[in-house]
């Protein structure tokens, strides 16, 4: 069973789309798929939803695992297509409208609703109908529809390179007609040679893309990113190193001259006993540790696969599908850091800690994708999943995810060490002295949220362009760069906020590192407000539930990665600290 899952979901992550050898005359499937709001791209609904021509009997297409998380729903059309069969004007149909069809129409081009065709894995995207609005006094507005659909298909000896839908006839008005309207639907088909490769027509594809594309300024945010990592490690390698230096001299001294000098220590070495004393809720913490761990695989591995060209570059389904194995895969991971974690901290009930490690990011998951999903059902969107679908991943989750954890968490409570702390920690906890609010909790939060939300403000406009616009990110590279800047500037500033903690005498920096940079999570969530509200023009109730859920899920995982990092980098540079000192 899980065998046959595994293949079935690389089958629909990873399978390229195969090359069609046509011969002269063959007939060429032309699949119609969705139909949406231009400016709401997560709102899509079957094109036969739509008041238009449509077979007596509609056959869907088999679709991928990805393509249906992408909101896909393909089925055959009557549009006969042969092929280097040049058509001019033939009649699709004639197509009947109700007075409540007319007026239905009008709403979707009012709403610049676009649709997407599919002619041998190629999108073929354009406009329903044409709104003209001009001047305030006076004020006009028209509404057109298009009848007559003309395709262009490129051709290079037996293979399909490229579609594209062109506008040759006028459109007819929709204003002040009378019901029923009897409108006469038809197309036209040129086929045009070129000389591109099946193997380069990706590039084609994606340059005459029907969204957008705007990359050129993706450079400033690299500067910007890079001129900041610059300045956060020289602040820590430079100034706390300097710092460290005369504090591993004042600490170090021999017992004779510190007793001629000052006789009472201060500052983080008088908190050695107590600095390693593990934090409470200690399975939440490893749980925490686990989940990040798991998320920090994942992405690695998306971008990894995006580098190596394994995504289809027009279709981005495949990235979705690939994800969710992904995630299943590297539960592994989170079970044996959870596990270990809270083994070598003194837990004992290892199986609630692996149960709470599974449903730790996958229980908020599924109580807001079931908002979403619902609220897509009563919209009759394709956002919502067939039950087929929600089976195979409950099945993914259930075959593989849980029982990786659960893999994952045996082999890390029996594989367990101790710390190997360089302190021994006391029975009796010290008495924290008050601190001032500029170095408080909430201030360490704010600037450890702050800043890796700062290396990455730039390059966030245009992932949320793709996210919920229509620009098309494919500079993975640079996507990967800034993802390593993250990480970096995670790590500095978790090690420099941690060393004023404990400059501060206060020990308690197990949690404290977690929320530091996990705080960024805050600043994404206030992004994305930002972008809702003045960057996008997304409306309705659609759009807003899937916007706000997915934005909670993901401020949720930039809490629990970045909180991750930042804690072992804490980890790191705690231990590297005491082990400098000379104890009593």
């Amino acid at each position: 069973m899980k065998t046959t899952l595994v293949s079935g979901v690389l089958i629909s992550c990873f399978t390229a789309t195969l090359a069609v050898a046509y011969t002269d005359n063959d007939e060429v499937i032309l699949y119609v798929n969705k139909v949406g709001p231009y400016f709401n791209p997560h709102e899509t609904y079957h094109y036969y939803q739509l008041p238009v021509c449509r077979p007596k009997i509609i056959e869907h297409k088999s679709l991928t695992l990805g393509e249906v998380l992408d909101g896909d729903r393909m089925a055959k059309s009557d549009y006969k297509i042969r092929y280097k069969e040049n058509i001019q004007n033939r009649k699709l149909c004639d197509l009947i409208l109700s007075e409540q069809e007319v007026q239905y129409l009008r709403e979707a081009i009012e709403e610049h609703y676009y649709y997407e065709f599919v002619i041998n894995d190629i999108p073929v995207r354009d406009f329903i109908g044409h709104l003209e609005e001009s001047g305030f006094i006076p004020h006009t507005h028209k509404v057109f529809l298009w009848t007559h659909q003309h395709f262009n298909i490129y051709y290079n000896g037996d293979k399909i390179i490229y579609v594209n839908a062109t506008k040759e006839h006028s459109p007819i008005s929709l204003d002040d007609v009378e019901a029923p309207l009897t409108v006469k639907i038809t197309y036209s088909v040129t086929w045009i040679s070129t000389t591109v490769s099946y193997a380069d027509r990706g590039h084609l594809i994606q340059d005459n893309s029907f969204f957008p594309r705007s990359l050129e300024i993706h450079w400033l945010s690299i500067i910007n990113s890079m001129v900041l990592v610059f300045l956060l490690m020289g602040f820590v390698v430079i100034i706390l190193t300097r710092v460290l230096k005369n504090d591993f001299a004042r600490y170090n001294v021999d017992d004779e001259v510190r007793d001629e000098v000052d006789s009472d220590d201060y500052g983080w070495k008088i908190i050695h006993t107590d600095v390693f004393r593990f934090p409470k809720r200690k399975s939440l913490f490893s749980s925490i540790l686990g989940v990040g761990c798991q998320f920090l695989a994942v992405t690695i591995g998306i971008i990894g696969m995006a580098l190596l060209g394994m995504f289809n570059v027009h279709r981005h389904g495949a990235m979705n599908s690939a994800a969710i194995f992904l995630y299943a895969l590297a539960s592994v991971i989170a079970g044996y850091v959870s596990s270990s974690y809270f083994r070598m901290m003194g837990g004992t009930t290892w199986v609630s800690n692996v149960n709470l490690t599974t449903v730790l990011f996958a229980g908020p998951f599924f109580l807001i994708w079931s908002v979403q999903n619902t609220v897509a059902w009563a919209y009759q969107s394709t956002q919502a999943l067939p039950f087929t679908t929600i089976i195979l991943l409950f099945l993914v989750w259930l075959c593989i995810g849980y029982p990786l954890t659960v893999f994952g968490g045996i082999i890390g409570k029996n594989g367990v060490t101790e710390f190997n702390f360089p302190c021994r920690t006391k029975n009796i906890a010290r008495e924290i002295p008050p601190v001032p609010w500029y170095r408080s909790h909430w201030a360490h939060f704010a600037v450890g949220g702050f800043l890796p939300f700062s290396a990455i403000s730039v390059e966030m406009y245009y992932i949320f362009s793709t996210l919920w616009g229509r620009e098309q990110y494919t500079l993975y590279g640079i996507l990967g760069v800034v993802f390593v800047i993250l990480l970096s500037v995670t790590a500095c500033v978790s090690i420099a906020l941690t060393y004023f903690q404990l400059a501060a005498e206060d020990y308690r920096w197990w949690w404290r590192s977690v929320f530091s940079a996990g705080s960024t999570g805050g600043f994404v969530l206030m992004y994305c407000l930002f972008y809702y509200l003045k960057r996008s023009n997304m409306s309705g109730g659609l759009q807003t539930i899937e916007f706000i859920g997915w934005s909670l899920l993901t401020c949720y995982v930039f809490f629990l990665t970045l909180g991750t990092v930042s804690f072992f980098a804490s980890l790191a540079f705690v231990k590297y600290i005491y082990r400098n000192i000379k104890m009593d």
